[in-house]
Order: structure tokens, then C-alpha cells, then sequence
């Protein structure tokens, strides 16, 4: 498709037919307006058009469709590639339609397409309830969910799409339609993994779990100790109760609390951990990462889970530049950590981070084509991420990052996290995120957008007619 922008009497239809602000160039909020969380990203739409509800979705995608515009959408803006956003194209905005209705007898959430993980944490909270999901809680559930969605409850309840159980979709010859189980079960079964690639997601409907107060740890090493420490976490890790999550992480210790001015600016390698069985002896629950080695810093307490759910939210604000890429590995050989190791000691300015995720556990025990999800048989979700806040850096993170995930992509099972997948990845790389689910992917995106209207993304082309 061309990117045409829009002309007045365009621009004028498209407000006329929506109950929601249609933002141009020419207004003031419009730079505010395309800013994202990455502010690596600097596109420049030629409206943002916010979504009040899923009538003004449905207006917008006939537009759109209708004048042959580049279409975009935009949940909560945590696109690392920034493809929620099109330079001259209309970017859907759903930041509106941030709202969350808890069902506690049933034990279901719906939320809007806008939400943002900190509201559904917050809301499922006051019922002692929550569901799988990711480890910042600025990030829009919606963009997290169609990839997949991982974080501290997956080993013991799944990933998010293995808590969704229904979603209400915009397609893109304008219709509505909810997709379930047994509603357009072939569309359901590919917006559990497959991203933004079949519809416009205005709500959210998830199964929730028992949950509230967690047990917290977070233990440091200094850098050069990581081969220790993973040859120590491979294997405990995945023979770990359900209940017991550890992220691994490579990082530059931060200059607050809770730790010590001595530990500030030093490169470290660590295990944050969730622990969400009992905790009445929650100390010798994590005296098992002491195992390791010796740390410099162990941290335990326990912890209200919406806490943990936002305890990253002020190391990592909108507005720090961001290149990031993902892969999955089952295993972790002595080679691998070798290379964790250098990289860590290499870690080039103070918010550059890689973390190794869990994804077994409950997660690993779905099947292997219940959703469009590719990977039941990885063990940690890997995310290779070079931040900082000076764009003037922006070349030395993503060498850092691009270099790490080249030199570790031989140990890993091909693919990766389709949210973690960077802005410049090759379209053979969608492939190997979904390699045994494309071709299915392909004929559902032949049924549901035989067109490819909704294409920014990591775009699944649709199949070819037999």
C-alpha cells in the first residue's frame, strides 16, 4: 500500500463519524499524541484517531480501508519496533477504552482494548485475583496478550493467552465479532500468539487465579560469577515446584534502594524471584539460590503482587531509547553461559539488561497446537535489551544487543517472543516464531484480512487462494 496522507475532507468524514478526538499535524497535542514508549521511534502519522469505543473502530478501519491509508494500532504503546504507530497512515489509538470489569464469583476480568496491565492488576486485586501477565505494569494488555504474554505466574498458571478466554474483534471489512472456544474458534485459536495481525481487539475477557500476597527475592553476584550461577539455575530451575518463578538477569545495579551505595554502578548478574505458595517460612524458601554461591545482595520479603507487578516501572519510563531482540532456549550449556558472561562484563550503559524468562511449568504442559503459540517446549524466554536515556548512545546499545543475540542465537530453538522481535528483523524471522503454526496463521489471515489491511506488525501474510 502507498501512505497517502489525509486531506481536509478526509480528515473532516473521519471526524464526523466518530465520537472520539481525531488528531492532525497541525494540532497542538499532536506531537504528545505520537510519542511512544520507545522514543527510539519518531513516526509521524497523519492522524491519530482515539477510539471511544468500538463503534468509532469500526468507522475507523471503513476509512482507512475505504481511502486505501496505512492503519496502525495502539494499545498501551510498549512497542519496541514502535509498529503501533505509521508514518503518514492513522494510527487507531485505544488508550480511551481503559476500563476493567471483575467478575469474582467467576472468577473473569474483561477489559477494554486500552488497558493497560497495572489497571487489570489493580482492579483483580481488590478480589484477591489475577492473571498472567508481564512484568511492567505501564504495558497495554493488548499488545501483550496477542503475542503471547509471560511473567511471575506463568510457571504456576499459564501464559496470558492461556487465560483468555474470550475476545471481541474488529475485522478488517469492519465487522464485530467475539471469538471464543466456540465462536470463530479458528480466529480465537491464532489471537493466542499470533499478534496484531487478524483484527482490532476492543476487549479482553481472562480467567483469573488466587492471588495476593507473594514471597519476593532478588539475589546478586558480581557479574563474573554468572557461569556459576547458571550452570546452578539450569538446573534447579526447571525442576522447581510450580509455585517457585526466578527470572535471570544480567544488569547494572541501580543507585536506589533496597541496595547498598556500595553495590550502586556495578555490573551484576541476579535471579528475581516469585514465590506463591505459602509463606510462613519464606526465608528458607529462597535459601535454595544460596546454592549458587555466595551472593553480594539477597533481598526477601513478602509482597503484595501488584507491588512486584510495578517494581520496574521507574528504572524503565517512557521516553529511554530501546533496541531489543528475544529467542527461546531450552537449555543453557557451559558454552552459552560463557558467552553470558562476557556480555554481562560488556554491558555497554547502566539500563542495558538481558533477562532469561521461564516459560515451563503450567506453561509447558499446554499443547503444542491449543493456541498459536510455537514454542510449549522452551524453557526461558530470552530478551536481549539495550536501553538508555541518550539518544546519542541509540548506535552502542543496539550493537551491544545485536551482537549478544547473534552469538547466542546457535544455542537457541530458532525462534523467539514475537513481542521481543526488533524493528529490523526480516520477514524469514516471523517464520521461525511460528514454524510448525505459519501456514495455519496464513489461511486464517486469508479468512479474516484477505487483504492484509492490518499489516504493521510482525506481519503474517495471508495465504494464497488454492
Amino acid at each position: 500500500m502507498s501512505s497517502p496522507t489525509l486531506d481536509a475532507p478526509s480528515l473532516e468524514s473521519l471526524r464526523t463519524a466518530l465520537r472520539g478526538p481525531v488528531i492532525a499535524p497541525q494540532d497542538p497535542t499532536y506531537d504528545e499524541a505520537r510519542r511512544i514508549y520507545n522514543a527510539m521511534i519518531d513516526r509521524h502519522p497523519a492522524a491519530l484517531v482515539r477510539c471511544a469505543d468500538a463503534g468509532d473502530v469500526m468507522a475507523a478501519v471503513n476509512h482507512v480501508r475505504d481511502n486505501g491509508l496505512e492503519v496502525a494500532v495502539m494499545g498501551g504503546g510498549h512497542s519496541g519496533p514502535g509498529l503501533c504507530v505509521v508514518d503518514g497512515g492513522v494510527t487507531l489509538d485505544l488508550s480511551p477504552m481503559r476500563w476493567c470489569r471483575v467478575d469474582p464469583a467467576a472468577r473473569t476480568a474483561q477489559v477494554g482494548g486500552g488497558t493497560l496491565m497495572g489497571d487489570l492488576d489493580h482492579a483483580t486485586a481488590a478480589f484477591g485475583l489475577a492473571t498472567p501477565s508481564g512484568i511492567i505494569s505501564t504495558t497495554g494488555v493488548g499488545g501483550l496478550t496477542l503475542g503471547g504474554g509471560h511473567g511471575y505466574l506463568t510457571r504456576k498458571y499459564g501464559l496470558t493467552i492461556d487465560n483468555l478466554i474470550a475476545a471481541d474483534v474488529v475485522l478488517a471489512d469492519g465487522s464485530f465479532v467475539t471469538a471464543g472456544e466456540r465462536e470463530h474458534p479458528d480466529l480465537f485459536w491464532a489471537l493466542r500468539g499470533g499478534g496484531g495481525n487478524f483484527g482490532v481487539v476492543t476487549a479482553f475477557t481472562y480467567r483469573l487465579h488466587p492471588v495476593d500476597t507473594v514471597g519476593v527475592a532478588v539475589t546478586l553476584w558480581p557479574v563474573d560469577h554468572t557461569p556459576e550461577v547458571l550452570t546452578w539455575y539450569r538446573a534447579y530451575l526447571p525442576q522447581a515446584p510450580d509455585d517457585m518463578y526466578g527470572f535471570f538477569a544480567e544488569m547494572v545495579v541501580p543507585p536506589a534502594p533496597p541496595f547498598p551505595e556500595e553495590l550502586h554502578g556495578q555490573k551484576v548478574c541476579g535471579i528475581v524471584s516469585c514465590w506463591t505458595g505459602a509463606l510462613d517460612r519464606l526465608e528458607e524458601t529462597f535459601d535454595v539460590v544460596r546454592e549458587a554461591g555466595p551472593p553480594a545482595f539477597h533481598f526477601t520479603a513478602p509482597m503484595p503482587y501488584t507491588t512486584l507487578q510495578s517494581n520496574f516501572d521507574a528504572l524503565l519510563p517512557e521516553g529511554l531509547q530501546w533496541y531489543w531482540r528475544g529467542a527461546f532456549f531450552d537449555s543453557i550449556p557451559d558454552e552459552a553461559a560463557e558467552v553470558h558472561r562476557r556480555y554481562g562484563e560488556s554491558i555497554p550503559t547502566g539500563r542495558c539488561t538481558m533477562h532469561l524468562y521461564p516459560v515451563d511449568g503450567a506453561a509447558g504442559r499446554v499443547g503444542a497446537d491449543e493456541t498459536a503459540w510455537s514454542y510449549r517446549n522452551a524453557t526461558w524466554s530470552g530478551v536481549f535489551a539495550g536501553i538508555d536515556p541518550d539518544p546519542g548512545n541509540a548506535g552502542l546499545i543496539k550493537r551491544w544487543c545485536t551482537d549478544y543475540w547473534k552469538e547466542m542465537h546457535p544455542y537457541s530453538l530458532g525462534g523467539g517472543y514475537v513481542n521481543f522481535a526488533g524493528a529490523d528483523e526480516q520477514a524469514d524471522r516471523v517464520r521461525t516464531t511460528y514454524p510448525d503454526h505459519y501456514d495455519r496463521l496464513a489461511r486464517v489471515k486469508r479468512a479474516y484480512d484477505p487483504y492484509n489491511l492490518f499489516h504493521a506488525n510482525q506481519n503474517i501474510r495471508p495465504a494464497q487462494a488454492a
